[in-house]
Formats: structure tokens, sequence, C-alpha cells
């Protein structure tokens, strides 16, 4: 980079040429809209809430197959339950020949499977608590993606300021340089501080590029989670009214459900006992023949197999299913206890971003003013540029922090929220 000492006699042609030069350095820092082309458009949608955003999401989510699995799941153990029988009937059929060749037998039955005693009630029972598991799971699911939409507005929303910020330091560094040159050219102060300057500007350029890749980077987690391009104008959030953490829960619900579900599930295995009586019902008939020693009659019949000594056979069954509810049991218990820490550390959050937004605002204001009196100082030669950058990198870090603590109190609302178990 070249620098030219305006301080001294120049000719009108090559102080035009100068100018031109300054001029096209100035153009060029501005830039566009974007620093690297590739983006990632997000529109603002004034129809859209929060509420039908997360609904819209939960719609393409991908456990919204497997919720629709447990549904069917679901239906199935209540269509079996309202069955009249505990299987399927089997209809046999056997022929009989004697060794002379002329005597026929022929036998024809249906078995049918009949239901233990309380079994059916059990399987109605399963079927309910089945379809009850399924849709507290589905406002689990819910809350899950909530807490994912939630997540994706804020922090972009916290890139965007960050962005913004970045922009607004890199155009006041800018001014600086100019004014700095200026200086430079009239003598006032030594070519090292225009270096210096437009080191600064370099540094707050670089930095636009960074917030501008991370705004980038939170805008296609955003578009990831929701498979859309539009936000809500306004997703703030009114604090809900809960104290605790409660057991209607929808985490700690459908856990619940499942735990019940589960036991009833082992009462049904149970009640199947060394497994199900059969009731046979026939006919037999040796009409069939030519054979004098037939009676060339039908006879009606009918039997009832009972099984047992199954206990053995069933207890393998009994234990995986009891394990899979103790598995349960301890996963309610380790959700509880992340429940009630996420409630403090939400709570927590809370209490100290609100303290914190008071004192970020206090400190803006005098790191603003302080600023002014800095500026003032170094326009009159009183202080260094070194002295005026430190100040105004102090300041610039003062106005960031209390436009992230303003938005960071939202998030916080809408994280205790989501913590205490409320879907938008």
């Amino acid at each position: 980079m070249f620098f030219l000492n305006l301080s001294g006699r120049l000719s009108p042609r090559l102080l035009l040429g100068n100018i031109i030069f300054f001029t096209a350095i100035s153009l060029s820092v501005a830039g566009p809209a974007y620093v690297v082309e590739h983006h990632d458009p997000i529109a603002t949608d004034m129809a859209l809430s929060l509420s039908k955003l997360v609904d819209v999401t939960l719609e393409k989510y991908p456990d919204i197959t497997w919720l629709n699995a447990l549904e069917d799941e679901a239906k199935a153990i209540e269509q079996r339950g309202d069955s009249w029988t505990a299987g399927a009937p089997q209809f046999g059929l056997r022929f009989q020949e004697a060794t002379s060749g002329t005597l026929h037998y022929i036998d024809g039955d249906v078995q049918v499977p009949l239901w233990n005693p309380g079994q059916r009630d059990a399987e109605q029972q399963l079927a309910k608590l089945a379809g009850n598991s399924a849709a507290s799971q589905a406002e689990a699911v819910k809350l899950r993606v909530a807490g994912l939409v939630r997540s994706a507005l804020w922090n972009m929303d916290l890139a965007g300021i960050r962005y913004e910020q970045a922009k607004i330091e890199l155009d006041v560094t800018e001014q600086l340089v100019a004014k700095v040159r200026r200086r430079v050219e009239l003598g006032d102060l030594p070519r090292a501080d225009l270096l210096l300057a437009q080191s600064e500007a370099l540094q707050k350029r670089s930095a636009v590029t960074q917030a501008e890749a991370e705004l980038m980077h939170a805008r296609k987690r955003y578009t990831t989670i929701t498979q859309l391009t539009k936000i809500p104008a306004n997703y703030q959030e009114k604090l809900a009214d809960i104290k605790t953490i409660q057991h209607n829960h929808p985490m700690l619900a459908a856990l619940n459900n499942q735990v019940e579900r589960k036991q009833s599930e082992l009462e049904s295995v149970r009640l199947i006992g060394s497994g199900q009586t059969n009731v046979a019902v026939g006919v037999n008939s040796d009409q069939f023949t030519s054979d004098e020693r037939s009676n060339h009659t039908a006879s009606f019949n009918i039997g009832v197999t009972v099984p047992f000594g199954g206990s053995a056979h069933l207890a393998p069954h009994l234990a995986a299913v009891n394990v899979e509810l103790n598995r349960l049991v301890a996963e309610r218990a380790q959700l509880s206890r992340d429940l009630e820490q996420a409630h403090h550390e939400a709570e927590h959050n809370l209490e100290v971003n609100r303290v914190e937004v008071g004192i970020a605002n206090e400190l803006r204001q005098v790191a603003e003013d302080h600023l002014k009196m800095t500026q003032a100082s170094f326009a009159v030669g009183e202080i260094n540029l070194m002295d005026l950058l430190r100040i105004q990198s102090r300041t610039q870090q003062a106005v960031l922090n209390a436009k992230q603590r303003a938005v960071m109190l939202q998030r916080d609302i809408a994280l205790y929220n989501q913590a205490v178990g409320v879907t938008p």
C-alpha cells in the first residue's frame, strides 16, 4: 500500500489523482451487503406464529414416522383385545383307511383358542395404555421439537446482533481511518498512526467476515431443523407461572405412561400361563365306504385341550418384559433428576440475566460517555491514537454486551418455559 504526504505543494493533476485513489479505497471498503457470496436467506413471515412454526416443524420431523407406528401398534393391540378368541381358529381334516383298503374314516374339526380368565380384560387395558403412551410420546416429541426451534431462533438472533454490531464497528473504524489520513496529510499525526488505524480496520473487516459466517451457520441450523426459510415476526414468550417440575411435564408423563404400559404388558404375559385352552368341535364319518363292517353313520364330537406345566417356558418371556420395565423405571428416576437440574439452571440463568441487563445498560452508557470525551481529547491532540482505539474497543464491547443481554433475557424466558414443559 502506498501512502502519500499531501502536506507539501502538489500539482492540481497529482492532487486530483490522489483524491480518486483514496475514493476508490473508500468504496472498496464499503463492499457488498455480504462479504462472502455464499449466504442462506431467511425471510420474515408476518402470518407465522411460534406455535404454528412448531407444528409445521413437527409435521416434517423424522420422529413423526415413529409416532405413527406407535399409534398403529395401539390400534393393533386394541383389535386383538376386541377379538372373542385368544388366537386364530384352526380347521383340521383327517382321513383313515383300514389295511384292507375298503374301510374309510373321515374326521373334521374346528379348534378355537379361548381367553384365560382375566386375559382379555388385560389385553384391552394394555391397548388403552398403549394409546395413552403413544399420545404422550407425541407431546414429548413436540416439546423436544419446540426446544430445538427455540434455540435455533434465539441463536440466530444473537448471531444477527453480532453481525450487525461488527458492521457498525467496521464503519466507525473506517471513518476513523479517513480522519487519521487527513491529519497525516496535514502533518498533525505520524504515518505510523495511519498504519495502526488501517490495521484496526482490517481486523474489523475480518470480524465482519467471521460474524457473517456464524450468522449463516445459525440460519442453516434453523432451516435444517424446521425445513423452512421463514421466521415469525415475533417469537418472544411470556414467562410461564410454574415454579416446579409438575407431574404432567410432557417428558415425565411420556415415561410414566411407558412404565404403566409395560406393567400392563407384564400382567398380560403372566395371564397367558401355560398357554391357551382350546375347544375342538368336529364330526367323524364312515359313510363313504362299501365295507360291510361300516356302520354308515356320522358322529359329532367335542373336546377341550388344557395346557399345563408351562411356567418354565413362560418365565424367560416374563423376565424379559420385567427387565424392560425396570429399565424404564430407572430412566424415569434419572429423568426426574435431569428435569430438576434443568429447571434450576434455567431459573438461575433468568435471575442472573435480569440483573446483568441493568448492569450492561449502565456500563454501555458510561462507556459511550467516556468514548465521547476520548474522541474530543484525540481531536485536540491530548491523547494518542492507541488510547483512542483502546477506549473505542472497550465501548464497542459494552454496546455489544448490552444488546446481547437484552436478547439473552428473552431467550432465557423461552428456555425456562422449555424446562418446565410449556409448549408454544
